[in-house]
């Protein structure tokens, strides 16, 4: 569902520390625009901010990026990070399909994709961020053995991301077709997540390592 076009977005962002809208000028220098040699995580799809702003704020010794082509739901994330004076975080207002163009070989070590949109259509396929043509442009800037984390209530878009890792060799290390919370004690529950789980509808989950 697309937001309400908000007007303020992007001028606010562009005066914001922590969003990059010239993100590309960095490619290969991430780690020089966080001042550090830690590793560097990527959400794809970060929305309004909710879990990479927690994520960030748990794990201090990893950086964080958060990629989102939405700006009126991005604005808000940019928020809660100056608020909450997450250090370890930059954002970028940016198509998926542009990620190639912005980081280089090895920059990336995990990427996390949280509730994306299913693109249920068969014509629509291809824009699914784990369809095989992201997962392979993925390769080219994550590191050897790179993890892919995957949360998502839709069962077809779930199992045929299942069939994608194979398609692409990607070794899958946890499927669940029903998460349970008990199992997983530091899942960073989004306001999507609840949702779903509030109507009774199984979280999808799983692992796949590049």
């Amino acid at each position: 569902m697309r937001l309400r076009k908000k007007h303020f977005a992007i001028p606010e962002m562009k005066e914001n520390p922590y969003v990059y809208f010239d993100g590309y000028k960095y490619k290969s220098r991430w780690q020089e625009v966080f001042g550090n040699e830690k590793e560097i995580h990527m959400e794809i799809g970060s929305g309004k901010g909710q879990f990479i702003t927690e994520i960030a704020m748990r794990n201090k010794n990893t950086n964080y990026i958060g990629i989102d082509m939405e700006t009126n739901a991005l604005v808000y994330a940019s928020r809660k990070i100056e608020e909450a004076e997450v250090d370890n975080v930059r954002l970028l207002p940016l198509r998926a399909e542009k990620l190639q163009d912005y980081f280089d070989e090895e920059e990336i070590s995990k990427i996390y994709i949280n509730f994306c949109n299913p693109w249920p259509k068969n014509r629509q396929h291809k824009r699914r961020l784990t369809h095989p043509k992201f997962l392979e442009m993925y390769k080219k800037f994550l590191k050897p053995d790179s993890i892919l984390e995957l949360k998502t209530d839709d069962l077809n878009f779930f199992k045929d991301t299942l069939e994608y890792a194979d398609i692409c060799e990607l070794e899958t290390l946890v499927r669940e077709f029903d998460m349970k919370l008990e199992d997983y004690p530091h899942n960073i529950i989004t306001e999507y997540e609840n949702k779903w789980r509030s109507r009774g509808i199984p979280i999808k989950y799983a692992v796949f390592k590049f």
